[in-house]
C-alpha cells in the first residue's frame, strides 16, 4: 500500500504541474453529453496520471471520467477525476480538486484529494488515519456533531437531485442548522478537517466519490449512500457523508 499511495502522489504531482498554469487563464471549454465544461486542463491532467500509472501497475485497470475504462474488472483498479468541481475550475474558485482512488476487489483502499491551487492534499488508507497537508496545517479529524439540528451541511448544488430524491433533501436540509452550496471534493476534505458536518449528493459517479471514502472514514467520519449501505460502482449515485456516524439513522430517516 506504500507504494500504492506513493504512486498516488505522484500521479497528482504531475496532474498539478497541468492544472496549476491554465487555473484562471484563457480555457477553450467544451460541452460535453452531459452538458458540464470540460478543459484541457482536465484531459491533459488525465492523460498524465493515466500514462504514469500505466507504466507503473500494467497488471492494474484505469477507470477515468474523460477516457473510459481500461482492465475495469482488474483485481486493483484506479479510479480518476483530473478535475472533480469543473465549473469551479472554470470561474477561478478553488473548489475543485483532484481525486485519484484505488480499489481492490471493487472497495476503496486509497483516496487522494488534491487542490493544485492551494497546495492542501488529503491522503486516505484503508484502516489508517487520513493524513493532510497543506500551508495552513490542520489535523485530519471529523468533530463530533450527533444531532443534525446541529450540523453544518453541505451539497454541491440543489440541481444534482433527481426528482424523486428531492423532498428527502428538503427534509434533512430542514433538520440541519444551515447549508453550504458549493464545493464538489473540497467539502468533503472540509469534512475531515471538522468543519463541515453533513455532506448529502447524488447523481455520483464511482470515480465522484471511490477517493473520498477513505478519507472521510480515516478522519472518523461516514461514507454511504442515502440507505445507509456501504457504496459500490452498482450504487444508485446517492451518497451521504457524515462527519459523526452517529447521525446515520436520524440522517437516513429524513433522507427516505
Amino acid at each position: 500500500m506504500r507504494e500504492f499511495l506513493a504512486a498516488a502522489e505522484s500521479a497528482a504531482d504531475l496532474a498539478g504541474a497541468v492544472i496549476r498554469p491554465l487555473f484562471r487563464s484563457a480555457l477553450l471549454v467544451e460541452a460535453k453529453g452531459d452538458a458540464s465544461p470540460v478543459t484541457a486542463a482536465d484531459q491533459q491532467a488525465e492523460q498524465a496520471i493515466r500514462a504514469f500509472l500505466a507504466g507503473r501497475f500494467p497488471d492494474h485497470g484505469i477507470w477515468g471520467e474523460e477516457y473510459g475504462a481500461d482492465r475495469p474488472d482488474a483485481e486493483w483498479l484506479w479510479l480518476l477525476d483530473p478535475i472533480d468541481g469543473t465549473r469551479a475550475f472554470v470561474t477561478g474558485r478553488p473548489l475543485f480538486g483532484t481525486l485519484i482512488s484505488l480499489l481492490h476487489k471493487g472497495v476503496p483502499v486509497l483516496g487522494l484529494i488534491d487542490q493544485p491551487a492551494t497546495g492542501e492534499r488529503w491522503l486516505g488508507l484503508a484502516g489508517e488515519p487520513t493524513r493532510f497537508r497543506g500551508p495552513m496545517g490542520g489535523v485530519a479529524q471529523c468533530r463530533p456533531c450527533a444531532e443534525l439540528a446541529q450540523a453544518e451541511l453541505s451539497c454541491t448544488s440543489p440541481d444534482m437531485f433527481l426528482e424523486d430524491q428531492r423532498d428527502g433533501f428538503d427534509r434533512l436540509r430542514g433538520a440541519a442548522r444551515r447549508v453550504t452550496w458549493g464545493g464538489d471534493c473540497y467539502a468533503y476534505g472540509l469534512m475531515a478537517l471538522g468543519l463541515v458536518d453533513v455532506i448529502a449528493e447524488a447523481t455520483m459517479k464511482p470515480w465522484d466519490w471511490a477517493a473520498l471514502v477513505p478519507v472521510v472514514q480515516g478522519a472518523g467520519g461516514s461514507v454511504t449512500d442515502w440507505a445507509g449501505r456501504q457504496l459500490t460502482v452498482e450504487s444508485d449515485g446517492s451518497v451521504l457523508a457524515l462527519g459523526d456516524p452517529a447521525m446515520l439513522a436520524e440522517a437516513t430517516a429524513l433522507l427516505r
